[in-house]
């Protein structure tokens, strides 16, 4: 892994941006679509930054779970966040569909939550390694 304190600090950028999210949220709702397009963006930011932080390389086109897959590959402590990031695409798809009924009673708050335990096993992950002692 990349150096703690650039890995902390990449990641702490996105979930600054995830926690404004939520403030423009709280303050003047988005549509579902836009605000699902707008967590999916920053759910794949977040992974990019591990991506580079293990030195994986991926496709400057991929998309979440694609960027997903290439982080899990070696690693299959990343398991833990896989579901997160298909719920994400679900939320996506249901809208695409027109089946609104499907999702969850507050998709809106769900979006939120989701991306917020991305942040948190993200950083929780980096600063493990740091104590493990993991630089490489």
């Amino acid at each position: 892994m990349t150096n703690k304190p650039d890995v902390l600090a990449d990641l702490e950028k996105v979930s600054a941006q995830v926690e404004a999210l939520a403030r423009r949220q709280a303050a003047l709702p988005m549509p579902l679509a836009e605000l699902v397009e707008a967590g999916i963006a920053e759910a794949e930011a977040l992974l990019r930054v591990m991506l580079k932080a293990e030195h994986k390389p991926w496709a400057s086109d991929a998309e979440l779970l694609d960027l997903w897959k290439t982080l899990v590959k070696g690693a299959p402590h990343w398991n833990t966040i896989r579901d997160n990031c298909r719920e994400l695409i679900y939320y996506r798809n249901c809208l695409a569909a027109g089946r609104e009924d499907a999702l969850p009673a507050q998709p809106e708050r769900m979006v939120m939550h989701t991306l917020r335990h991305i942040v948190l096993y993200l950083r929780s992950h980096a600063e493990q390694q740091d104590a493990q002692g993991d630089h490489a």
